[in-house]
């Protein structure tokens, strides 16, 4: 990822106050982008984006992908050069309660996109976020790769999966490489691991959940222990995000494709090797229990192939999947001692671009 690139480039990102929204708003501020957010209010209080203040960077727009009218609207009063989709419902267990407006948010939603970038000259680049969970998913052991088959069991993965193929439809009939020189548009996906870093307040999400029960002094109740997962610092998948767009912008649809932004084999991780070591950064007699309740399936066993982001985007994890922990674990002891969590998180950030950009 070039810095450079992203002084006073025009963005719209979508969901910028979610947790990886949040993060990302933040780094493009920092870089000095012309940013734009597209979002509904903080999913929760608190919220990342009340917290770190990122409302104040950019021009905010609070209102619902699903509304076809005022995302066009938004769009094209910002003219943006980049478009990041990363606008969902992010969670698995949520889709079971509500998998009609997961399928409106998530399938929907990027075609809501789609349409609106259809219809807004200038822009260049179009970065749809979707996730590990869209591969037809057969508890084989083996790590995903971009050209395996889509799927998805519970309808977030499966409304995830429906975004990939709308993308790639799209792609073909609309932005076509075969005739780029007309509609300059490049369209990728980008599948990123389980993330994790300060200020995720989520439900039924995994490391928000061990924090909640440390700070109230209970055990930490964990469903799945063993199951395997693709853990890695938020900052990581949006490093991928942002060299991706570049990418699209510089070189166009030669890397409108689909792409994998996850850990090293090392760092996917079981949820008890998780639970585990925040309980030893934690201390303070920090420990965890195994819930044996009835909960909706989840995936066993998730690993992905980033071979193609190493060879081709020159893409390749940065930090340890301990080092995330502990970064995630001081974000935390930093809100607890009243930081101003604004400047804590821009430093985590420049710290990071410092040591992956130069």
């Amino acid at each position: 990822m070039n810095p450079e690139f992203w002084h006073s480039r025009r963005v719209f990102l979508t969901g910028h106050t979610g947790f990886k929204g949040g993060w990302l708003s933040l780094w493009l501020q920092a870089l000095g982008a012309e940013l734009s957010g597209f979002a509904l209010e903080p999913p929760t209080t608190p919220s990342l984006y009340e917290v770190a203040q990122v409302g104040r960077g950019l021009h905010c727009v609070i209102a619902d992908i699903r509304d076809p009218a005022r995302l066009l609207q938004a769009m094209q009063a910002a003219r943006p050069e980049v478009v990041i989709h990363m606008a969902a419902q992010p969670l698995v267990r949520a889709s079971y309660d509500e998998p009609v407006a997961t399928y409106a948010t998530n399938l929907m939603g990027t075609v809501h996109l789609l349409e609106a970038v259809r219809a807004t000259p200038g822009v260049a680049a179009v970065v749809n976020v979707t996730t590990d969970k869209c591969y037809e998913n057969r508890e084989a052991g083996a790590n995903f790769g971009e050209q395996d088959p889509l799927g998805g069991y519970d309808p977030y993965s499966s409304s995830k999966a429906c975004a990939e193929i709308a993308s790639a439809a799209y792609r073909s009939s609309f932005f076509n490489p075969a005739d780029y020189q007309r509609h300059k548009v490049a369209v990728a996906t980008a599948r990123a691991g389980n993330v994790i870093g300060g200020g995720d307040w989520a439900a039924d999400r995994l490391v928000p959940d061990i924090l909640a029960a440390f700070e109230q002094g209970r055990p930490a109740r964990i469903r799945n222990p063993h199951a395997v997962r693709p853990w890695q610092h938020v900052l990581e998948p949006l490093r991928g995000y942002l060299a991706l767009a570049e990418r699209l912008c510089l070189q166009g649809p030669s890397f409108g494709e689909a792409w994998n932004f996850g850990p090293d084999e090392a760092d996917a991780q079981p949820v008890s090797w998780i639970v585990e070591n925040m309980a030893r950064l934690w201390g303070h007699s920090a420990a965890w229990e195994y819930d044996g309740a009835e909960h909706p399936h989840e995936a066993g066993h998730l690993k992905l192939d980033i071979s193609k982001a190493r060879a081709r985007l020159d893409w390749r994890p940065a930090i340890s999947l301990e080092t995330a922990l502990e970064m995630t674990m001081a974000w935390s002891q930093a809100r607890r001692g009243a930081a101003n969590m604004r400047e804590f998180t821009m430093a985590q950030i420049q710290t990071y671009q410092a040591r992956t950009c130069g």
